[in-house]
Parts: C-alpha cells; structure tokens; sequence
C-alpha cells in the first residue's frame, strides 16, 4: 500500500503552478497561477468579510466560469464551507438543498437566482450574482493560504436525488487534497497538460478535474456544452490533453467525426460515473488509439476507488482495474471475510479519501459509513458501497451489479447489467436500460429501454430475436420500449428513476 502524504488545505492547490503557466482558460481571457493565486485570495478576503462565521455554508448555482472555478479553494481559505449546486438542477432542488445545508450565502447568476420563490431561499440565507461577487472581490482585502486542519469539513457535494432528496456528502480539506494527489499521480498529469472539464463541477468527478489539473501545475478549460460537436470544437480549439466524461457522453462522442486538429492532442480519455462496456472500449480505442484510456469507478461517499491501467484496457476491457493511490478496497462476502479470487461479494472503500458522512443525517450515514472489515489494513470508518463485484486471481476487480437493483422475477434474481450487456452486444443499440417492474405473475417483469444504434434500421425487429437467442427465457424482456434519447440525470449518468416513473405512470 502506498504511503499517504500530509494532506494540506485545500486551497493550497492555488500555489503549486509556475506562476507565468496558464491555470484557468476562460472565455475571454486566460488566468496564469500568478492570477490565480491573486483572484483566490481577493474573493477569499471579500467572503470572509461577507460571512464572518468560521464554518458556515457558501452555495453557489451557476454555470462554469471563473467564479465556480475558484469557490472551492476561496471558500476553503476563508474557513466556509463551500456547497456548490448543480447548475442542472431545478428551483426545487435548489431550495431543498440551501435548506438542508443552511447556507448564509448563495451566491448564483441572474437567470437562475430569478427562478427562484419567495420561500425557496432560507431567511437567514443572502443572495448575490456571481458578476456582482466577482467585482465586489477585486482589490480587496487578500487573505494568505489557510492553516485549517486538513480534517475540517470545508466541501458538501449533494447527489444527484434519483431515489429521493439530494443528499449532502462531507468532505474535508484531505479528502480534496488526497483526491487530487492520487488522481494527478495515476493519470500522470503534467505541467503542459490542458483538461477539457466538460463534467459538472458540482459532481466530484467533475470538481477533480480542477483540483488534480491544478496540483499538476496543468490548466483547465471549463465547458458547459449543448452538443457533442462543442466538445470537439473545444478539443481542436485549445490543443486539449485530457478529456473525461460518463458512458452517455462518451456513446455521444464516439458517434461523431473528429478531425485530425481535435484528436491529435488527446493523451489521455477517462471515464467514471458507469462502466464502459466491450464495444464502446473497442469504438474509444479505434477512433483515439493513440489515447490512454482510463476506465474508473467511483462513489461520491469514497470520491474514487478504481482504476483500470491503460496497458490492461485491450485485454480486460470490462475489468474495473485495482484500488487507486491511497484507497484500500476490499471484495468482503455475506458472512463479513474477504470473498475468495472469482467469488461476488459487496465492495468495501476503506482509508483516508472515505468521506465524513452525510450532511445532517445520521440515519443514513449509519447506513452506509460502518466500521471496516477485520480484514483491513486502514481500520477506521468504510464505505458499504453495496455493489456485488468479484476479484480475480490476477488482482482485477468486476463489476456484478447493485444488490438494490436486482430484478426479481419468477423467483430468479437477475442483475440489470447482464440484460444490457446482451443488448449492447448485439450492435444493434447505442444504449440500454433494464428495469423491474411490478407483475402480478412473475413478481417483476424485465423491461428494456434502448436507443437505437446509427446504422441498425431493422433493429425494432432484429433486437428481440437476437435476444431470444442469447438469452434464457427467464432473463428475455418483458417489453422492449423505444426512444430517441434516455434522459440524463445532472451528472450526465442515464436517469434511471425518470424511466420507471415514466413506465409506471
């Protein structure tokens, strides 16, 4: 296992770029880390002086741009807790977390602050527009780099809500910092580096692109795109290096044309937030063969626990890879020992990136924050992800499926991803989701919601039979429901809990 350095501050981060290197590409101009560090520390200042109580909650809800890129390390040093909302989200949401996270300072743009109803803001909560903020902050008061405690809460990161409310995960300055570090280490970032940071910076995913660029000494340029073609504009635009997205996001791309001026630069593809199956690794690595591709898993409660080496992708290209830097993982059975090499037993995310809990809600910390297995090396709190995975004999992990997500039909437990595999594999759709729903006969029904592939014109007729051959009678769909798009949930993830509402309405 290796060594865990000391974690810092987080908004330390701002200090390790060559000052005259560029750090934060915006839309009309470019901040160097010299500026960085100057523009943290101003808003830094202003904050502090706007929100004196040490610990407080800052939310913010507005798209990418110099104010959401800079909130997480000057909320940090001003001793407050940033709460950044996913810019996504609806006035509901919102409201639902500024209430939850107590927030004294929303801090968002025009057009989504004036969304918001006159009981959607708590009383003892101010809002000001992110421009406002900005101005307010220059050639103010600079406040140096924090001598927090590493361990203090300075970051909520709420989910997305697809089972209920969003709730808010707790991090610490060492759970950012560590991130960062082990991310930047594993990816092998460097100095000349320049991350496209498509992701909502609301996701952890999507907020590590900032912070592990950033502890490289590499820049970042922050898009909110409409289409796929923006992603590949921006790529072509600034040279990018390193590109992450989700499954959907990368179906999307694989399906466009990139010209030479677009790819040329791309060393490295990530992806987290689901796993990428055979054939869109297959159609990834044609179409950017030249790209390392890191396939990665990861929970919001464990920030990330996998990663798949590059070198390993053409040979185990459904294999979620082995712990990253500093998380300990452990594949433990039903009866609480570790499972042996090719046994299913639930994954386990021990050490120092294991958040603190869930905001204000013990219950469910209890529930998934419990006291790790005999069998770890950290102790301490785990992580109970409640995925089944299984560890081969060589060290590689694989994804079985959720134990909540199981279908249950005809006395036959059936794993959702085993009936999209199947789908996927026949080329003959983009996307697939397999749903239980109630049946007064078999208990569930399996029902399959695809999106055609691109070139599969009789796929209506085709799909049903190629599944009756591939699969048992007990796992073949129920129903097989066509559409154009799936809906996405916030983080870009297919929104599964749209789909069963919309197929039981």
């Amino acid at each position: 296992m290796e060594p865990v350095p000391d974690p810092r501050p987080i908004d330390h981060l701002a200090e390790r770029g060559n000052p005259a290197d560029p750090a934060l590409v915006l839309r009309d101009r470019t901040l160097d880390f010299a500026a960085l560090r100057t523009r943290v520390a101003e808003l830094a200042g202003w904050l502090a002086a706007r929100v004196p109580e040490q610990g407080a909650r800052v939310a913010s809800w507005a798209a990418k741009g110099e104010l959401t890129c800079l909130l997480p390390l000057a909320a940090a040093r001003a001793g407050l807790v940033h709460v950044p909302i996913n810019p996504l989200l609806k006035r509901a949401q919102a409201a639902h977390i500024l209430a939850d996270s107590e927030a004294s300072l929303l801090i968002g743009n025009a057009a989504r602050l004036s969304s918001l109803e006159q009981h959607d803001v708590p009383a003892s909560c101010e809002t000001i527009e992110d421009g406002e903020a900005l101005l307010a902050a220059i050639g103010g008061t600079r406040l140096p780099p924090s001598s927090a405690d590493p361990h203090a809460l300075t970051a909520i990161l709420y989910t997305s809500g697809s089972t209920g409310k969003p709730k808010g995960v707790m991090l610490s300055h060492a759970n950012l910092w560590l991130g960062a570090v082990s991310v930047a280490g594993y990816l092998d970032l460097e100095r000349d580096d320049v991350v496209l940071a498509v992701l909502p910076l609301a996701f952890d995913y999507g907020q590590n692109q900032l912070l592990s660029a950033w502890h490289a000494g590499a820049s970042v340029v922050p898009l909110d795109y409409l289409t796929p073609r923006d992603v590949i504009k921006a790529s072509a635009g600034h040279h990018i290096t390193t590109l992450a997205a989700v499954p959907p996001l990368w179906i999307q791309l694989a399906e466009q044309d990139w010209p030479s001026e677009a790819s040329a630069s791309l060393r490295r593809l990530t992806n987290s937030g689901g796993a990428l199956t055979e054939t869109l690794v297959r159609r990834l690595r044609a179409k950017f063969p030249h790209a390392k591709l890191f396939p990665m898993y990861g929970l919001t409660e464990a920030f990330r626990s996998t990663y798949l080496d590059p070198t390993l992708v053409d040979t185990h290209p459904t294999s979620m890879g082995k712990p990253i830097p500093f998380a300990e993982v452990l594949v433990i059975a039903e009866g609480g020992q570790e499972a042996e090499p090719g046994q299913e037993g639930e994954l386990v995310h021990c050490g120092p990136l294991v958040a603190q809990g869930y905001w204000r809600n013990a219950a469910r910390t209890a529930e998934r924050f419990r006291p790790a297995p005999p069998a770890s090396r950290y102790g301490g709190t785990a992580v109970w992800s409640g995925d089944r995975v299984r560890r081969e004999a060589d060290g590689l992990l694989y994804f079985a499926g959720r134990r909540d997500a199981m279908i249950k039909s005809a006395g036959n437990r059936i794993s959702p991803q085993e009936v999209e595999d199947a789908a996927l594999a026949t080329g003959l759709v983009a996307e697939a989701v397999a749903l239980g729903l109630p049946d007064e006969r078999l208990g569930q029904a399996i029902h399959l919601v695809v999106r055609a592939g691109q070139d599969a014109p009789d796929a209506a007729d085709e799909l049903p039979k190629r599944l009756a051959r591939e699969l048992p009678n007990f796992m073949r769909p129920h129903a097989i429901h066509w559409r154009e798009t799936l809906p996405l949930n916030p983080n870009g993830k297919i929104d599964r809990a749209v789909l069963l509402r919309e197929l039981t309405a």
